[in-house]
Parts: structure tokens; sequence; C-alpha cells
């Protein structure tokens, strides 16, 4: 019998694959959804924490609603008291692993301590560094003591929860666990087809309730054109498309496209562990105001987006009256020219004997961000910088001059700001360091008056400007297409980085036949 389990498990992906499985299935009239998907190495929410696949496998004490919204999630409730800083978590006494052990506090604890521990290199441990002790008071409930308010830890309790019971002891960056991850989730790990497809079956223990559709498979896709060719083959119910491949089923019968708002932003990297920035970095601001982003909105992303100047933009706390690096030639090459660049015979600006200019790398796959990428490129060489793109097979952080880089939270304004620009958090891979947003970032994070971080965020975002870590060129909408008997998905809910959280409420979506 039990073999017999595996071959019917596999003859369904194999059907699925081939593109005869999506939708509703002759036998027993299960329903799957084929969604186009990137590859995975491993499933690690406390490392990876952009992996979409990861809300399906797993639940955090809280969880953000469709508005972006802090609801309960494995926490039912929670109360924060303020003399001594601790928020005190009740858990649902019913969640359970995928393998039927018992969810508990000490799984809670568990997991955050792992992601502060700095052995385990967790680029979100900047999350929770103000935790002075994590108390568990009994088997559902767990306190959490501050050395300092911060506002955005209920945000940040959305962090999965891992299980004690099958990783302690383990390496939090090669466990074998994240090729077979045990989650609370509305769906688990029913197999994984290395480079094709992660198949998920429904928990029907979910806490929560079961969710509709009976199966998903992450399909392994990430070739843009790819996805949009098997998007129109059948072969996928649902995918993430560039703005070009989307605009090709606007009103094609039998889809639906989504045009949804993101806080996805894309800009260059500038890597000040290299030491061409520790000498050039007085032509930051040329760069800046050399990149006509209106321009690559509409020729890149065709309108499905807008130009960027800064980190907030579709945050509460944006700060509108900041510098916004316009384009403008003529003030590019004014500044190259006042920090002492001369124009040379061959039309690019040389400095001290030495031709300006660098190299924007750029991920393999993603063909939106190469043409962005490219795109600035060229916009620069026009004004007398030599700046060239290239894809390289694995990505130097410290070693590399510039990255086309992505980053965007939809949620509190310290998500993607605080551990991306303070100094030496763990997402700040260009190596920025400036005091003034050092402070301002501390300043907002550790008030929940509303007026003061207002202040706090803006006087962040100017000095942000004044001393650019990036040079900010789009916010990028997600445009999802989806067969048009999927029903659930919310238009208006806005996306994080890469697209991410469609699925917020996926156990809602249904299949009509």
């Amino acid at each position: 019998m039990k073999n017999l389990k595996k071959l019917t498990a596999f003859a369904l992906t194999t059907l699925i694959l081939l593109g005869m499985g999506a939708g509703a299935l002759a036998d027993g009239e299960q329903t799957t959804l084929v969604y186009a998907s990137g590859d995975y190495t491993r499933i690690n929410p406390a490392m990876d924490e952009h992996g979409e696949i990861n809300v399906l496998l797993f639940n955090g004490l809280t969880a953000h609603d469709g508005d972006n919204v802090v609801v309960p999630g494995l926490a039912e409730n929670w109360e924060f008291d303020a003399d001594s800083c601790a928020y005190t978590f009740h858990m649902a006494e019913n969640a359970r692993w995928h393998d039927g052990e018992p969810v508990t506090a000490e799984d809670v604890k568990f997991t955050i301590e792992a992601i502060m521990d700095p052995a385990n290199g967790s680029e979100n441990a900047p999350n929770y560094e103000d935790v002075t002790a994590i108390d568990v008071l009994d088997e559902h409930t767990v306190r959490f003591t501050l050395d300092a308010p911060h506002v955005a830890f209920l945000d940040y309790m959305t962090m999965p929860v891992l299980p004690e019971h099958l990783l302690e002891g383990e390496d939090f960056q090669t466990s074998e666990f994240f090729r077979h991850p045990v989650g609370t989730g509305p769906y688990k790990l029913e197999r994984w087809d290395e480079g094709q497809a992660i198949t998920l079956v429904k928990n029907e223990d979910y806490f929560q309730g079961p969710a509709n559709i009976d199966r998903i498979v992450f399909k392994i896709v990430p070739d843009d054109s790819a996805r949009a060719m098997q998007m129109r083959s059948g072969e996928l119910d649902l995918a993430l498309l560039t703005p070009r491949d989307a605009e090709n089923f606007a009103g094609a019968e039998g889809y639906t496209v989504y045009d949804m708002k993101t806080s996805d932003y894309r800009g260059i990297l500038f890597n000040f562990h290299n030491s061409y920035w520790t000498e050039n970095r007085d032509i930051i601001p040329a760069v800046c105001c050399g990149i006509d982003r209106q321009l690559i909105v509409d020729s890149v992303l065709l309108g499905h987006g807008e130009a960027a100047y800064g980190p907030l933009q579709r945050n509460v706390y944006n700060c509108e009256d900041t510098e916004h690096y316009d384009y403008d030639p003529a003030r590019a090459r004014s500044i190259l020219e006042a920090a002492g660049a001369e124009m040379g015979d061959d039309g690019f600006y040389y400095r001290d004997g030495a031709k300006l200019g660098f190299v924007i790398h750029v991920a393999a796959g993603d063909q939106v961000r190469l043409d962005i990428a490219q795109a600035a490129a060229q916009q620069l060489r026009q004004i007398g910088l030599d700046v060239t793109v290239e894809i390289p097979a694995v990505v130097d952080w410290s070693g590399q001059m510039a990255y086309l880089i992505g980053w965007g939270s939809p949620f509190d304004a310290d998500d993607h700001t605080y551990k991306v620009f303070g100094t030496d958090k763990g997402a700040n891979y260009s190596g920025y360091s400036n005091a003034d947003v050092d402070k301002y970032l501390t300043e907002a994070r550790r008030s929940d008056d509303p007026a003061v971080r207002a202040e706090a965020y803006a006087g962040f975002q100017k000095a942000l400007a004044t001393d650019p870590a990036y040079a900010f060129i789009c916010y990028i909408d997600a445009d999802y297409v989806a067969k048009s008997s999927l029903r659930g998905i919310e238009p208006d809910t806005v996306m994080g980085h890469h697209g991410v959280g469609i699925f917020w409420n996926v156990t809602e979506w249904e299949i009509e036949s």
C-alpha cells in the first residue's frame, strides 16, 4: 500500500508537469493549482525571507491580512506591557506540526534564538536585536522582553516558527531539514523533484481549517519567456510574468491579469567594500541624476510601475520633500566636473588619469532587471561614465563594484530600511554607513507616536538622499496572470519584494470546474 501511494503521487506530479493535471482532476475530483516558480535549493524561512512558498508551509505567531495589517497567526492574542517593555503571546492550542507533534512556545523560543545567533548568519537578525529575554511561561505562552520599544515587533513576529524537535543541534545553513521541511501551515510537502517541481498537499488538520484546493505544485520555470509560453499552453494556472508578457494576456478569453501594486523597488547598489567607491563616492549624485527613470518605466515596464527616488515611496512615512535626483544630464556633468573630472577624447570622463565608470552586476534569470540595468548603463554612458553590465555566475557581494538591487516591504517602515541601510546590519550588502541614517532609523523604531516617526523617517530619507547608498530607479508592479477559473486572489493587496504576498489568503482560493 505504501508503494502504491508513492506511485500515485509520482503519477500525479508527472501528469501535472505534462500540462494534463491542472484544475479539476477526474480521479477523485481533486483540484490542483500549478504555479510558475523560481528554483529552490532549500526552504529556510529563518535565513531566506523571500520564499513565496514559506507562507504555505509555515506560520508565524502573527500574520498579515490583505491590507498588510498584523493579525493573529499561531498566537490567538497578545498583550504589551509598557513598564517592562514585554510582549506576551497566547498561542492556539490545537496547532500541530505536519508530523503530528504539538506546536509549543518552546518552538517559538528556539526559532527566534536561532535567528539571533550570529553563528547562523541570518539577515533577519536585526529584526530581533532589541530582544533581551525570551521566556516560556507555559506550553502555549511565550514572553519577549525588549531593551527598548520596537514598534515593528509584531510585524516581525510573522517570522515562520520552526520545529525544535527536528532542528535542535542542526546547522541552520546546511541542515537536510530545509530540503524536507515540516511546518504548521495549510499545505505540507508531498514531494520535491529537484529542478522540476515542489508538490504540496493540503493539511487536513490545519488549525485554522483546511484549504479548498487539494494540491499546489510549484513548477520550476525560471525563464520569463517559458512562463508565458506555458501559461498560454495551459500548463500553468498562475504565473508572475514580465509586463510585456502579461499585456499579451489582457482581454484573452480564459485568463485574468492582475496588475498589482508593490513596494518593490530597483536601484543600483554601490558596493562600498570596493575601493573604487572609497575614491569616487562623490560622483554618486551624478549617477543618480544621470538616469532617466521615467523612460525606463515607460520602455522597460511599459508603464507598470513608477520612477523611484527612495525606499519608502509606497509607505505612509514617505517624505516627498527630499532630493529626487530628477533626470538632468547637464547637472550630472556639472557634478563630475566640480569633482575634478575632465572629458577625454573617447567621450568619457577621467580623473587623475583614470576613466570614471563601473560594472553593474545582475542576477541571472531576471530579464526585467537586466533590461533596467542595460538601459541605465546606456544612459550613464551618454553623460560620460563608462558603465557596463555583467551577469556573474555567483554574486560577489564584497568584491563587485555595483549590483542591480531590489528591496521593498509593504509593512512597517522599519522593515527593509533598518537592516538594509543601518551600519553593519544583516541585509546591508553594500557596506553603507551613515551616522545620521543610523540615528533616524533607531529613533523611528523606538517610538509608537506617528508624529515622532514621521519626523524621524523624514530625517532618514533626507540623510540617505544627501549621501546615497543606491541610485534608485523604479518601483515595479507585480503582473500576475491566472486562469479565470482560479478564484480568490485579492487584487488590491500591495505585494512585497519579488512580488511576494499573493498567497496570503490561499486557503480561501478555489478552482471552478
